[in-house]
């Protein structure tokens, strides 16, 4: 019981026709489907913006997705509008396995977005994941998912930060890889301890 599959925003928006497409998107779902019968605990993150989140562009006059902003929590990279609450590209995808253990609801707060599982950009906010994976008596954590140099790679950055035993399974992980974020991200992830298993980022 020491071990959990964290499937990380595998949703519409995220794949290929979602107004925040990630190259190949869909492509996780298959092996991260296959994965899930070697986990006893398999929880999953969702992203969830109320309508007129602050980290979309639309929210900002004049400004234009992947725009860069100054928010009070640090610099925010704007968006397209995406994964908005009860809308269909929040939905999962509709391949994906959801019958894990938790779903777990992010970046609902509209003044601050949240890429990873475990705080909001703040580095401050809890999620609450922490919590649940300290009382189920979980160490050991496999993260898959969209988009590998954000959401994910944020998730396992905290995760290591937290004294967890972190891994990326990246055949099992796409990426936005914005002006080099991808490889910004493999990077951070490798100075911090995550293991890395070779395969598409």
């Amino acid at each position: 019981m020491s071990q959990a599959l964290i499937v990380i925003d595998v949703q519409n928006d995220f794949c290929p026709g979602g107004a925040l497409a990630v190259p190949d998107g869909d492509a996780v779902v298959a092996p991260i489907n296959a994965m899930m019968a070697d986990f006893e605990t398999v929880i999953l993150t969702q992203d969830w913006h109320p309508a007129g989140h602050s980290s979309f562009a639309s929210s900002h006059a004049g400004k234009a997705p992947f725009d860069l902003v100054e928010m009070a929590y640090g610099t925010q990279v704007l968006w397209p509008d995406h994964c908005v609450q009860g809308r269909k590209g929040a939905s999962f995808h509709a391949d994906l396995d959801t019958s894990g253990d938790l779903i777990l609801r992010k970046g609902f707060r509209r003044n601050i977005d949240s890429y990873s599982g475990f705080f909001e950009n703040d580095q401050q906010t809890p999620t609450g994941l922490e919590g649940y994976l300290r009382t189920r008596g979980i160490t050991e954590l496999t993260l898959v998912g969209l988009a590998t140099d954000f959401c994910v790679a944020y998730t396992a950055l905290d995760a290591a930060k937290l004294g967890f035993d972190v891994s990326v399974e990246l055949s099992a992980c796409r990426a936005i890889d914005l002006d080099g974020s991808l490889k910004r991200a493999l990077a951070d992830m490798h100075a911090a301890g995550v293991q890395l298993p070779t395969g598409p980022a």
